[in-house]
């Protein structure tokens, strides 16, 4: 039996999982439960993860998974789905990569999709992005949705507490508008590109680190436009 509050924090990190591909920061977590500290969120936490709700991957930035759900959440349990491969039955979203980005070669028959790398993009400071389609990545079809999709490479370490680590590879999905508290690729001046986290203010647009270090960047909204939203992220060790 979970508390209130523990089942909000396992309902909130499963939403988050699922639509990002990674967990959610204990800034955000404490945001969206609405507590004062993040001493809060680690003792609920520990509360779910001796209850066999949650499991922490060591060594590994912001790494929770959700092994399983309680009941009135309707899903099965992770760990029963994996004693009986017999029973589980993976899903699979399916898009319409028709008419994608030239030089885009399916591969569904191996569940897989190649999109073009464009090069680097700075996490700390602005930098232009390559765009180099001769340059591509196999991404699983499974992390896409519809629309256009590509892939870039992160160089540097303002975006560490998002779990956006140097060298990972974001995938984006290409788009001009995005909501409040979502990671967009941003193109600044026309000339300089960043991954940040956006924030409207009024007539201006706030590009978020997620790192102390670095400063939030405020800018009139004519000279901020957003090229496409973080919706995956991939890492080789």
């Amino acid at each position: 039996m979970l508390t209130r509050k523990q089942h909000e924090l396992l309902t909130f990190i499963d939403k988050h999982l699922k639509s990002t591909g990674f967990s959610p920061s204990f800034e955000e977590m404490k945001e969206a439960l609405q507590l004062k500290s993040k001493s809060g969120i680690h003792r609920l936490i520990s509360a779910l993860e001796e209850r066999g709700f949650l499991r922490r991957r060591h060594h590994r930035a912001r790494a929770l998974e959700v092994v399983r759900l309680p009941d009135d959440l309707a899903r099965p349990p992770v760990a029963e789905a994996r004693a009986d491969p017999a029973a589980f039955s993976p899903n699979v979203i399916k898009g319409d990569f028709s008419g994608r980005l030239a030089g885009v070669r399916s591969a569904a028959e191996v569940g897989a999709i190649q999109l073009p790398l464009y090069g680097r993009i700075a996490a700390g400071m602005a930098i232009e992005a390559i765009r180099d389609t001769a340059t591509q990545i196999e991404v699983p079809m499974a992390l896409l949705g519809n629309g256009e999709h590509y892939a870039l490479e992160v160089a540097g370490d303002s975006m560490i507490d998002a779990g956006i680590l140097d060298s990972d590879t974001v995938i984006i999905k290409r788009g001009e508008s995005a909501e409040n508290g979502q990671i967009v690729v941003a193109l600044v001046d026309e000339t300089e590109v960043t991954l940040k986290r956006l924030r409207r203010r009024g007539n201006s647009i706030a590009l978020e680190p997620a790192n102390r270090a670095y400063e939030t960047r405020i800018l009139p909204v004519d000279r901020v436009k957003v090229q496409g939203i973080l919706i995956a992220l991939l890492r080789r060790y």
